[in-house]
């Protein structure tokens, strides 16, 4: 949600697996996300072997990094946005990123003030859709999941935040434009539309 990243990612996973002989597409890609699946399962029902999918993983990985470096992610309106939200909200991120990429995509980006921690992938037992990623950020807030909101851009998202009993709102992004989303509290098409649909609620954790 802060920055457009995971078209990349995408680029990256499919970019390695075609290595392997395995053409991924992007509905596959959204599908496998959203049931908590790993993508490296195609390999896996391929026959390769666990030492090679590891090494193609670090591969994805490096080659995800390197993206993170040249590829343009910003995403118009972010920092007016937070700097609006902040007086009214408790905020926190919860995102299923690694924390060695987290850094890294943060390392430049005047972002990270607004919020009172961050959760990455490492920090819990299970990931996205599993609830775990916003139970563990619920027991760091110290709140109740009716008195949040979770902003999302992904059906896995989505999923885990309702799991949790958190109402959600869900940005379309490039990735999902076509989606629907019906679990979601409200939908909408841009993070400049962030601060009229929290008008009155206290809270909030960002993907």
């Amino acid at each position: 949600m802060l920055v457009d990243t995971e078209r990349w990612y995408f680029e990256a996973t499919r970019t390695v697996l075609a290595h392997l002989g395995i053409e991924l597409s992007l509905a596959v890609y959204l599908e496998l996300n959203t049931a908590g699946r790993s993508n490296w399962d195609l390999a896996r029902a391929r026959g390769v072997d666990e030492h090679n999918v590891q090494r193609h993983r670090a591969e994805r990985n490096a080659l995800y990094q390197e993206f993170l470096r040249s590829q343009p992610i910003e995403i118009a309106g972010v920092k007016e946005v937070l700097a609006e939200l902040a007086p009214r909200h408790r905020m926190a991120i919860v995102t299923t990123a690694r924390r060695s990429d987290f850094e890294l995509i943060h390392a430049e980006r005047d972002l990270l003030g607004h919020f009172e921690f961050v959760l990455t992938v490492d920090d819990y037992a299970r990931s996205k859709p599993h609830p775990a990623p916003y139970l563990a950020a619920l027991a760091r807030l110290g709140a109740e999941p009716h008195e949040t909101i979770a902003i999302e851009d992904s059906t896995r998202g989505l999923k885990s935040a309702r799991a949790a009993g958190i109402p959600c709102v869900v940005i379309r992004s490039s990735l999902t434009a076509s989606e629907e989303f019906p679990e979601a509290w409200r939908v909408v098409d841009s993070i400049s539309e962030i601060p009229r649909v929290l008008v009155g609620e206290p809270s909030l954790g960002c993907d």
